[in-house]
């Protein structure tokens, strides 16, 4: 099967790309939507503790997918035969076989996993977490080439559905058994209903097992250099939960994980949009083609920018009184994290959309040396801030590993043309700006952080 050519005139592009914003914005939109009402709920019907559990869970498992992630996605989307039967069914097997794998390792390790932090419930927990991991690597690729062509309406709406099948699921066992086990099952349920859904309505390729030498190949250079980075990212996503993990209690990390949730809104709806999006423009438009190329990207980066600072800068001046609003008294130290984690947050804006321009290219190389910086000065910083002040030393040091591995980005940036100073300058201006007037509105609330943890 051969890819049909993709149409490369810019009203066609700029007509997908706004489409998928939209529907991107609205599927994270719609997706926080429900994990924040599931979480009124939720707090509400379990304990910090759950919480707590569960954090330690999903950084178990996000740290299981990040380390062994291959690639096959990007791949598929960047890759001249992105749309053959042969490559997109070996893609599908490296999936599958990679599954199978992380549910086994799951099991193996969830015993050791549960020495380590004290907890022996981890023992069961994890392995009937884990079959998440093998579902996943049953998905059709199908998903991807949807994304491939900036065609996201339908993997949005199906996101939903899914996850409001799992939201009915953990409300309910929630409710009859007051236990932790609710989030397990729910998650399960989950996966399995976005598995039954892409597998049935998704058009396109039907997998099959399949192993061709050559698309093999390919995927696998491809995937050495974004498993490494991908790795390192688990740092840059999960860090902070596995340090603070050792050092806070089970309902101390339940409530560090609520104000997480909270002030992480706006990274994630960026990365959300930008991880869709942005591979497949800069294929098709490369800010190196033309001065217009350049300028088309710069107003998409200044109104995603823009857009995130502001909703970073709510948080930030009212994440006290949002708390105080959605949450009881167990919860209200959760308004300090907020407040922090947002203030922290805003140096991830002004270069979200960088990295991407190396991975179009199949530069996945230079994108690992960029993520393994960030991964060192993160972990250093994340270790010594905990060690010298407790959780607000940890993000404070999470903080300024982000900037301290800004120039690195930049030398990243510059070698696809896709730097831009004026737009850094104006967003790292404004974001000053912000966090000295939030630190000057709220220095008695992140005191009290500094004492509380």
């Amino acid at each position: 099967m051969t890819a049909k050519p993709l149409d490369l005139q810019m009203p066609s592009l700029m007509g997908r790309v706004m489409r998928s914003s939209a529907w991107s914005a609205l599927g994270y939109l719609g997706s926080q939507g429900l994990r924040l009402a599931s979480n009124l709920i939720l707090t509400r019907l379990l304990f910090p503790e759950a919480f707590g559990m569960m954090t330690l869970v999903s950084v178990f498992l996000v740290g299981l997918t990040m380390f062994s992630d291959m690639g096959t996605g990007p791949a598929i989307m960047h890759h001249k035969r992105g749309e053959e039967a042969d490559f997109l069914n070996t893609a599908f097997t490296l999936q599958m076989i990679r599954g199978v794998i992380l549910f086994g390792l799951t099991c193996v390790l969830a015993y050791p996993v549960s020495l380590f932090y004290g907890l022996p419930e981890l023992a069961l927990i994890l392995p009937a977490s884990g079959v998440t991991l093998l579902m996943n690597g049953l998905m059709p690729t199908r998903i991807e080439t949807e994304t491939r062509h900036l065609r996201v309406g339908q993997l949005t709406v199906l996101d939903m559905i899914a996850q409001i099948i799992g939201l009915i699921v953990t409300i309910g066992l929630s409710w009859a058994l007051q236990s932790v086990w609710a989030l397990v099952l729910g998650g399960i349920f989950a996966t399995l209903a976005k598995l039954i859904l892409t597998w049935t309505t998704l058009p396109g390729l039907v997998n099959r097992f399949r192993w061709e030498p050559q698309a093999a190949h390919d995927l696998m250079r491809f995937g050495f250099w974004l498993f490494l980075s991908t790795a390192c990212g688990f740092i840059a996503s999960q860090g902070d939960k596995a340090v603070l993990g050792k050092y806070l209690t089970l309902d101390q990390l339940g409530i560090y994980n609520i104000g997480y949730f909270l002030a992480s809104f706006p990274i994630l709806l960026g990365y959300a949009i930008t991880g869709r999006l942005l591979i497949p423009i800069y294929r098709e438009s490369s800010p190196a083609g033309s001065t217009e190329n350049f300028a088309r990207l710069r107003k998409m980066r200044f109104i995603l920018s823009g857009t995130l600072i502001t909703l970073l800068a709510v948080l930030a001046v009212l994440g006290q009184w949002i708390v105080g609003i959605l949450y009881d008294d167990r919860y209200v130290q959760s308004g300090a994290v907020l407040v922090m984690v947002a203030i922290i947050q805003m140096p991830l804006v002004v270069g979200m959309s960088y990295d991407h321009a190396a991975l179009a290219a199949g530069d996945s190389r230079n994108f690992f040396y960029y993520a393994l910086t960030r991964a060192v000065f993160l972990i250093l910083g994340l270790i010594l801030g905990a060690e010298t002040a407790g959780m607000f030393g940890a993000l404070a040091g999470s903080g300024l590993a982000t900037v301290l591995s800004y120039p690195v980005l930049v030398w990243l940036a510059r070698r696809h043309h896709a730097w831009d100073p004026e737009h850094d300058l104006i967003i790292w201006g404004i974001s000053a700006l912000i966090v000295a007037f939030v630190i000057w509105q709220d220095a008695d609330v992140l005191t009290s952080l500094m004492s509380a943890f």
